[in-house]
């Protein structure tokens, strides 16, 4: 282990250690992670250090508005990548050439609930790249009541959307945010049309 991660790593413990949070989980090598609940602007902090207690890097979307001042360095220096909004395609179709290139570990980090308000439904932009890219899906955490940040189940979509979206139910099920009141439950719009179309 370089010398880099070894003092990310010593960092990220001491301050979980302090802040009395734990990780828990098996970390993966490659694949699309799914962070929730997503409901305050701890989850983001929770999500570094857990890849930094687990030397690793997470590529983090996050909206380009974000990029500005002491913010935006922040943010470069932990690997979030800038995400446009008006044409979020460019971003993700970079990165999943990336992930097709590269044989090291690539860990794309995505907040399925897009926002940290309620809303009706998750964005399925994490489904989309899992399925083109061929990578898992690994789904991420933050549990408030018992103070534990952690990867949870991995799984390859099925292309059935509503059984993939059940078995993302069942484990967040229990899972409680920092402001849970502010969770989007786990489901997407595709689940809807699909109904429709049965």
């Amino acid at each position: 282990m370089n010398r880099h991660f070894l003092l990310r790593r010593t960092l990220a413990r001491v301050l979980l250690r302090l802040a009395r949070w734990r990780t828990v989980g098996t970390v993966p090598e490659r694949g699309v992670l799914v962070g929730a609940p997503h409901t305050s602007n701890w989850d983001w902090v929770l999500t570094i250090l857990l890849a930094w207690e687990n030397s690793v890097n997470i590529h983090l979307l996050v909206k380009k508005e974000l990029f500005v001042g002491p913010l935006g360095w922040l943010l470069k220096a932990t690997g979030a990548v800038k995400l446009d909004r008006s044409d979020p395609g460019a971003t993700v179709r970079a990165l999943i050439a990336q992930a097709r290139a590269s044989e090291e570990p690539f860990l794309l980090g995505i907040a399925a609930e897009g926002t940290r308000s309620r809303g009706e439904y998750w964005k399925s932009g994490f489904y989309r790249i899992a399925q083109q890219t061929g990578l898992p899906v690994t789904l991420a955490f933050v549990d408030a009541p018992s103070r534990r940040v952690g990867w949870g189940p991995t799984f390859h979509p099925s292309g059935d959307v509503r059984a993939d979206m059940d078995r993302v139910r069942e484990f967040y099920a229990d899972v409680r945010g920092i402001r849970p009141d502010q969770a989007t439950p786990p489901r997407l719009r595709e689940e809807d049309r699909a109904a429709r179309e049965d």
